[in-house]
């Protein structure tokens, strides 16, 4: 089975939550996802270096829309202008930040 997001819902006004088929339940910071985006004017393609500093985020970043890319990936039109980049969902599974995954 191909992991998928089943549901996607805001919990709270600083994060979001995906249910997956797997029946896993993720929660992410908004925040801290801006901060993790992976395309080419967040990260160097070349080298790799996170091009996305932290002062560069508002506090206050909020995602405006999120649509799928194929069956493989969101992609996330942020509050600051931000629309280039979108998160596998391999990707966002690694940045889960409920409880269960904190632990490990």
């Amino acid at each position: 089975m191909s992991l998928a997001p089943l549901e996607l819902k805001q919990v709270g006004p600083k994060h979001l939550g995906i249910v997956w088929n797997d029946g896993h339940q993720s929660l992410f910071n908004v925040r801290t996802l801006r901060l993790k985006c992976r395309c080419a004017v967040c990260v160097d393609e070349w080298t790799r270096e996170e091009l996305l500093k932290d002062e560069m985020v508002p506090a206050d970043i909020q995602p405006k829309r999120i649509e799928s890319v194929g069956r493989y990936a969101l992609k996330v039109e942020w509050s600051d202008g931000h629309d280039s980049g979108f998160y596998t969902f391999e990707h966002l599974r690694a940045l889960c930040e409920c409880p269960l995954c904190k632990t490990r």
